[in-house]
């Protein structure tokens, strides 16, 4: 499943929406409503433990052209 589709579809689709995880599953794919909530849930665990200090926020480069 792709991150930042499934991202935006819990964007698109709050908390508040009728049948929230219906849409969501319909806006990434051929996905179940159930494969759905699965990869929800565990992206709450991974922000959970990066929050809790237990993984470490990874390092990016930052580009020394971005002066432009």
């Amino acid at each position: 499943m792709q991150n930042k589709q499934f991202e935006k579809a819990l964007v698109l689709y709050d908390e508040d929406t009728p049948d929230r995880w219906h849409h969501i599953a319909k806006e990434v794919g051929d996905k179940s409503v159930e494969e759905v909530k699965r990869h929800y849930a565990i992206l709450l665990e991974d922000v959970s433990r990066i929050e809790s200090g237990h993984v470490p926020i990874p390092k990016y480069k930052v580009s020394q052209n971005m002066h432009g």
